[in-house]
This record gives C-alpha cells, structure tokens and sequence, in this order.
C-alpha cells in the first residue's frame, strides 16, 4: 500500500491530485521520474554510481539505497508513471527533524538550453545560492508532542537571506525552534558535534570531494536528519545524505569546485554554531 511521505520537507509533493513520490511500509522511496532527459540522467547517475568501483564503501552510505525502477499508478491519478525506487531514509525514525540543503552557486547543468539557464539564475540571485553557494529548500524541527514540527512555509524559505540561514541551523538543533526569541538549549554539541555528528560526516564527504573526477554534482542536496529523542538523552542520530541527482554529469575529469564551495560554505556555518557557546 503505498502513502504520501509524511516527512518530505521539499521537492514536487504529491498532494492536492500533484504527481510526487510516495512510501511503503517496508522502507521504500517511489520517486517518479521527471520528464526528459532530467529522469533518464537520475537512473544513469544511480546506476553507474552503484556499479562504480571507484566509489569507496565509506561513502556510498551517504547516498540512498537504489532498488531499480518500476511503473507505478502515478499519485496524481494520470495512470501508470515510471518511478525510481530508493531508500526511504527516514522510515526508521518517529518524530525525524531533517533539512534539504541545495549545493552550489551554480544549479543549472553543462549543455542546459539557456532558458532555463536564464530561469535558475534568476533564482540563484534571489535567494543565497549565488552569495552563501548554497540555499535551505525545506526544513522541520520537532518541538514537542503539544506544538508538533517547526517548518517555515516555502515562500519564507525563498526569501532567506544569510541571517536567516544562520538562525535557522540554529533553530534546527533547538529545543524551542519556533519560539520568537534567540533559540536556546541546543543540542549542537550532539548533533552537528562528536565522532558521529554531522561536521564530521561532512568533513569525510569533502574529502572524497576534494579527490573524486566521475560525477558533477549540479543542483543536488544535502539532507541533515535526526531524533530530538535521541539528542536529549545526549546520543547521536544524526546522519548526512546526498539526493536529487536529475541534473549530474559523468566523466567531466575535473573536481567538482561548484559543489565543493558550497559544501564548504555549510560546513562554515556548522563550525561557528559549535564555535558559539551553548547556551546561545
């Protein structure tokens, strides 16, 4: 039985008759494939990446598990639709607080026609891509059982501008995100913190990035995701992953300095927060 994710913070929704991805309870991600070229590369990527013996195991976990492709009924009613089958990578948590982070001052991909170029640069400027290189595209924080998730609206997110992003990778590790005043009671230390935090998942993934020539990585995401459970009882779920691979190209032969700089950028911001004191 398939179901509308709970959980997704940004992207094509499956909602109000949309087509979107969608859930089983067995841990599957059904994502459908977009139109033209944008699906046939995300299937490329997905299956040359899981074939591809340059790729150490230390970071294919930062990725979804790829499970092939399958015709599915389309959520939007429009009858049997192609979608790419992936990990859903927060079936196994109860209340996740998960931010979908795009990367890079560039969005766009090699060869795109110059409309559409056009099109994301104009969204680039608006937003932080273009200053911070890269832009927050959706976020939740779990607060309590009484007040739920905060989760900005999308038009908020689109008029972000860097005091806004850096409050909101505050907010994110809060015990009271939604609260007007400074954020407080952090859970810095254990989230974006420690052997097992985020900064360190990061600090490992730049350094395969700083070496790897096989894929470009335009227009893709990073996801932070954890338990406010398990960060108060002072025990790290936190768990970095890469998704949104419709606009990679292979074989390029040159590092990926669009992805790099924003990478770096974020893992910036994540060092000050840890930098600042705890009780900010």
């Amino acid at each position: 039985m398939l179901k509308v994710p709970e959980h997704q913070v940004a992207g094509h929704q499956a909602s109000d008759g949309k087509l979107g991805p969608l859930i089983d309870d067995s841990g599957r991600f059904y994502k459908p494939l977009q139109n033209g070229e944008r699906g046939s590369r995300e299937v490329a990527f997905y299956t040359k990446f899981s074939s591809n013996a340059k790729v150490p195991d230390h970071i294919r976990r930062y990725f979804p598990v790829f499970y092939g492709t399958q015709l599915l009924e389309a959520s939007d009613g429009s009858g049997l639709h192609p979608h790419i089958i992936l990990q859903d990578l927060v079936s196994t948590r109860v209340y996740p607080s998960v931010m979908d982070i795009k990367i890079g001052s560039r969005t766009w991909y090699p060869q795109a026609p110059e409309d559409y170029v056009q099109k994301c640069l104009k969204k680039d400027r608006e937003c932080t891509s273009l200053s911070l290189g890269f832009r927050i595209c959706g976020l939740q924080t779990y607060e309590s059982e009484e007040s739920g998730f905060w989760k900005p609206d999308k038009k908020r997110l689109q008029s972000f501008n860097l005091e806004d992003v850096r409050s909101s990778l505050w907010r994110f590790i809060s015990s009271n995100p939604s609260s007007d005043s400074e954020p407080g009671c952090s859970y810095a230390s254990v989230v974006y913190g420690g052997s097992k935090g985020i900064l360190a998942q990061l600090l490992e993934l730049k350094a395969w990035f700083e070496d790897q020539t096989s894929f470009q990585f335009n227009s893709c995401s990073v996801l932070m995701i954890y338990e406010k459970k398990t960060a108060e009882a002072g025990v790290s779920s936190a768990e970095v992953k890469l998704v949104d691979f419709a606009h990679v190209v292979h074989d390029q032969g040159v590092i990926d300095h669009n992805f790099l700089g924003g990478f770096c950028s974020l893992m910036k911001f994540v060092s000050e927060i840890l930098a600042s004191p705890v009780d900010k």
